[in-house]
């Protein structure tokens, strides 16, 4: 098996080469080849300069920081009810889900959590939250460090659907952070799905989904499929009951790849 598989790969390589190949020398240039610039064209819109400042990218939106307060956030249609000082968010069990104010369709998502030492955890129960992207996909948090739950609920998972590659999350008391690439799904003008929702993302570094196609939305015990529904939405952070904390939360949307056309 080994040999064959190695023989696939060669061979693919090949294949792919030979069509670079045969692109470079048509020059991507012309119609018919599908393709609006020539390689190397300098007519092709450069990507925008993003300066960086206290690790944040300067066309991102502050959630969660020690200036950002939780003006960006909702309990309702008011004011956040979960804990603020310092720059830490944390849930206040029982006060309930809150939103950003701002809704978001394609986007890159950036947050740090931490689970409380000396708090008892057990499976789902104990260390246990979550966030929506359009208020319906979910990616969960789960304190699962010496900790096991179903494959499909551990965190870094899309809840209910695909497990995470890996289990990198660190010990109580630390803070874990989340890398998190967004595209919602795209419907025709009949509500038919012509794309679903996608996932890449990274914990503490390390990539833990890489490129997932979402079923649908998130359904607890249940299959899912998608209904069309609008492109943005708010960002929704679960309270599931546990004292998680939140810091340096940050979101920005994101443009389709730059293809030619």
């Amino acid at each position: 098996m080994p040999c064959q598989l190695r023989a696939f790969s060669v061979a693919s390589v090949g294949i792919a080469l030979s069509t670079l190949a045969a692109s470079a020398v048509s020059g991507l240039s012309t119609e018919e080849d599908g393709f609006r610039w020539r390689v190397h064209d300098d007519s092709r819109p450069k990507p925008p300069v993003v300066a960086i400042e206290n690790g944040v990218p300067a066309d991102a939106m502050v959630l969660v920081g020690i200036e950002s307060g939780t003006d960006a956030l909702r309990s309702g249609d008011g004011p956040c009810q979960w804990s603020f000082a310092d720059g830490v968010l944390t849930i206040a069990p029982g006060a309930g889900d809150i939103h950003t104010k701002g809704v978001f369709g394609d986007c890159q998502l950036h947050l740090e959590w931490q689970f409380p030492e000396g708090r008892s955890i057990k499976g789902q129960m104990g260390g246990n939250s979550g966030v929506f992207f359009l208020d319906r996909y979910e990616f969960q948090i789960l304190h699962t460090f010496e900790n096991e739950s179903y494959a499909d609920g551990m965190a870094g998972s899309i809840y209910g659907q695909f497990p995470p590659l890996v289990n990198p999350i660190k010990a109580a008391g630390l803070w874990n952070s989340y890398d998190i690439v967004f595209r919602g799904p795209r419907f025709d003008d009949g509500g038919g799905l012509i794309r679903p929702a996608t996932i890449t993302a990274l914990i503490n570094g390390v990539l833990a989904q890489d490129h997932v196609s979402l079923l649908g939305p998130t359904r607890h015990k249940a299959r899912t499929s998608y209904e069309a529904h609008e492109s943005t939405g708010p960002l929704r952070f679960q309270d599931h009951g546990d004292p998680i904390s939140f810091r340096n939360v940050w979101v920005r949307p994101i443009p389709e790849p730059q293809l030619p056309e």
